[in-house]
């Protein structure tokens, strides 16, 4: 969300944002429904000092025995007006944050300039795509035999659902449990597990709520489905002040994610890319503005560890503005390659969102003042508004497809990367049933 102060004093660079992210100019109309709101402000205020010194006027004319018709009636006036004033100015107040709640969040000057993902800018790209010595083929016809059931998934819930079972199944936990324990134990990340039903102001603070509701699930009782477990770990500091010396946060969480995928229709219909309910590792950072772009890199650097680990081929992409999700500022897609497709596939987006979050969620730090007497720092001051970071470590499911097509052999077994030989007692090869 937006800070109207910031538009107020630069709004041609506001909308010079806007317009990289495609959307009309908002600038003016803001400050003008501001305006209006603030002059309500002033006159609620004036009046409210004038029905206050009319009142003690009026005990005071009582006292001196005067007439005080002509006060009782103003302070009457202002009794009525009054409310009128605080009912349009809190009218416009909550127009005024609606519309601020619609915008996205402004790109950073070094995001590229683009409408779509063929503007999106290689970073950088990390091993060979993998060059088998036999014709690649495409997960959904090596899975089945290892326990990737399609079919059943879809006689169970319908289209994007799949039933995972044996060394399909194994190989999931594995994944799950392996950049659980890299993010824990190796970044730095505390493990958590957080609630996936959550509140319309839970979803409102991390930016799905109003403008995405279409995209989520909701439960009978109005609750939602998380669609990434993003939303959960960042609200952890909605409506809380922090001490700057708890900064930063880092948060992992495993957890089931459900999407409607209302703006899919149509793509990545077969096969176990886009699905109605999966499995992602997600990573979240709360920092000082500071802080927050070395934070992005860092972020960025966990989730790349973790495909290296596996020993997957992958590049680094910056999106451009018209791409980005709408809470972003900067983000960066690691896109895994997929020989039985023969291309580069998204497996994680790293997102830094500034303040946009933070001030949706009303979550805060307070800087540590200077060192006084005896070399104590001071807690007074004013606050400021974190800054969020949400990144994928990574996408449980489409890492599976990732080992699955990378590691297939010709008789269609699978090898298991070393990495996850652990967690699998040992086992380096996933053989086909029968």
């Amino acid at each position: 969300m937006h800070d109207i102060r910031t538009i107020r004093n630069d709004p041609e660079s506001f909308d010079a944002g806007l317009a990289r992210r495609g959307v009309e100019p908002a600038a003016a109309a803001l400050v003008a429904l501001d305006e209006r709101r603030r002059a309500l402000q002033t006159e609620l205020q004036a009046g409210q000092a004038r029905r206050n010194e009319a009142s003690k006027a009026i005990g005071a004319a009582k006292s001196r025995r005067d007439d005080p018709s002509d006060l009782m009636a103003e302070v009457a006036a202002l009794k009525e007006r009054l409310p009128v004033i605080e009912a349009e100015e809190k009218a416009l107040g909550e127009e005024l944050d609606a519309r601020l709640a619609a915008l996205p969040n402004l790109p950073y000057a070094d995001v590229p300039d683009g409408g779509g993902e063929d503007e999106n800018v290689v970073e950088h790209v990390s091993g060979e795509p993998t060059d088998l010595p036999f014709p690649a083929q495409e997960h959904d016809a090596i899975g089945p035999a290892l326990g990737l059931d399609f079919e059943t998934g879809a006689r169970l819930s319908g289209a994007r659902f799949t039933f995972l079972r044996g060394s399909a199944a194994r190989l999931h936990r594995a994944l799950g449990q392996f950049m659980l324990d890299t993010l824990a134990r190796e970044h730095g990340y505390e493990e958590a597990v957080p609630p996936v039903l959550v509140r319309d102001e839970t979803m409102f603070g991390t930016g799905q709520l109003p403008k995405f509701a279409e995209d989520s699930f909701r439960t009978t009782d109005g609750r939602w489905l998380i669609p990434t477990s993003e939303v959960s770990l960042t609200n952890y500091v909605r409506g809380q002040i922090l001490p700057e010396a708890a900064l930063p946060l880092r948060f992992t969480a495993l957890t089931p994610c459900f999407r409607s995928e209302a703006g899919a229709a149509g793509r990545d219909t077969r096969g176990y890319i886009r699905q109605h309910q999966f499995e992602k590792v997600e990573m979240v950072s709360i920092v000082t503005p500071e802080t927050s772009e070395a934070e992005h890199e860092r972020m960025t650097a966990c989730a790349e560890d973790i495909l290296n680990r596996l020993g997957l081929p992958f590049r680094r992409m910056k999106l451009c503005s018209g791409d980005m999700g709408f809470t972003a500022a900067r983000t960066y897609d690691l896109e895994v390659w997929l020989p039985g497709q023969a291309r580069y596939r998204e497996i994680s987006s790293c997102s830094t969102c500034t303040d946009f979050q933070a001030r949706r969620m009303n979550a805060r730090y307070r800087p540590e003042g200077e060192p006084g007497a005896g070399g104590a720092k001071s807690s007074k001051g004013a606050t400021r508004f974190v800054h969020t970071l949400n990144g994928s470590g990574l996408a449980v499911g489409r890492t599976l497809v990732a080992v699955l097509e990378n590691y297939q052999q010709e008789d269609g077994s699978v090898a298991v990367p070393e990495a996850l030989q652990p967690y699998l007692r040992g086992l380096n090869r996933l053989e086909p049933a029968g």
